[in-house]
């Protein structure tokens, strides 16, 4: 059988016929530049018109420095302001104002000592007393709380804050006063006499008092913006420590707590920021009395509640510039606290994650 083989001629026949291209008929080639140039105008017409927004921007831009600009001018100027009605008070007593227990409007000896201890006693242990408490509602409204339960108690909690200082302090005078002579007082001299904490006679007012009833203004505080930052945390955290075998304890303490603890101590500090700064309601109970006591039966004064007693009735330009002296150790104090709650918050970061994954 015989093969037949290609010739070359067969191998380098004619390749396959090129289609040419076709021009669209005149009719469509006129239409095309019309269909873009009627599609494209607008767009062209409403960038040319809008023009670049440069301007806007640098004057949004201005405008938002001038806003962070004015919280440091009004700091200053309630500074200087303090500062220029109180120079008769600094002048006379200088720095020594600021350690010195005497108060004696009569003799013209003024120091501010008694009150800034009346201040940070009370408000330290109203964070003793308030912080326990406030995380134990905001872990068991965000991880043990039946959710029927949930909007009712947030509600209250919430509720508390909205109410004004001087119906605490209503309150305080009418109910906690009384418990507080009857029946706290005693328990607490009878059990914890021995420390000297407890000592004295107690009249119902007092340091204790005045930091319960702090400690009751502070608590909703602390416990919804602690609730809000547990509620943020990733749900994952709490999965990836049940998945290892741990207990829900351990998962809130772990998995919540742990990463939610910077918010936490941001939440301790916005408490304690208004602890220092009460007035009505720690006037009413603290027993206004310029003295420094180990006992916290014994009455104390605070440095907000000296300026709202005696300022409507000081008489004497020593008197007055004294007392806004006072408010300028507060704002010194107040400073202080802010500046230690920074750092407490940079101690508890520095080693965290930037992010929580």
């Amino acid at each position: 059988m015989s093969s037949t083989r290609m010739t070359p001629e067969r191998e380098t026949s004619s390749p396959l016929p090129v289609p040419t291209p076709v021009s669209p008929p005149a009719a469509f080639a006129d239409m095309a530049p019309a269909v873009a140039s009627t599609t494209l105008s607008p767009i062209r017409d409403y960038l040319s018109k809008r023009g670049s927004g440069r301007l806007a921007d640098d004057s949004f831009a201005a405008v938002m420095l001038i806003c962070a600009c004015s919280i440091f001018a009004i700091v200053l100027f309630i500074f200087g302001i303090l500062i220029m009605h109180s120079r008769l008070s600094l002048a006379q007593f200088g720095w020594k104002f600021f350690t010195t227990q005497a108060w004696d409007p009569v003799s013209g000896d003024f120091g501010a000592l008694p009150f800034i201890y009346g201040t940070l006693a009370t408000s330290l242990l109203a964070l003793c007393m308030a912080v326990p408490l406030a995380l134990g509602v905001a872990i068991f409204l965000t991880e043990l709380c039946p959710r029927p339960l949930r909007a009712p108690i947030s509600f209250l909690t919430e509720l508390l804050a909205a109410i004004p200082s001087v119906v605490y302090g209503l309150w305080a005078v009418f109910v906690l006063v009384p418990l507080m002579r009857d029946v706290i007082g005693p328990f607490l001299s009878k059990t914890l006499g021995w420390t000297g904490f407890f000592d004295g006679p107690n009249f119902g007012v007092g340091l204790l008092t005045a930091s319960m009833i702090l400690a009751i203004m502070i608590l909703p505080i602390i416990s919804s913006l602690t609730r809000d930052i547990m509620t943020a945390v990733p749900n994952s955290q709490r999965e990836a420590v049940l998945a290892l075998g741990a207990t829900r304890w351990e998962m809130i303490r772990v998995g919540v707590l742990r990463n939610s603890r910077i918010g936490i101590v941001g939440a301790v500090m916005l408490g304690l920021g208004r602890a220092l700064g009460e007035t009505m309601a720690v006037t009413m109970v603290i027993g206004n009395h310029p003295d420094i006591s180990k006992s916290l039966f014994a009455p104390g004064y605070t440095l907000a509640s000296v300026i709202a007693n005696e300022f409507s009735e000081a008489t004497g330009d020593l008197y007055l510039s004294a007392l806004i002296e006072i408010g300028l150790a507060l704002f010194l104090v107040t400073i202080v606290v802010n500046a230690i709650a920074r750092l407490m918050v940079w101690a508890v970061t520095r080693n965290a994650p930037a992010r929580v994954i």
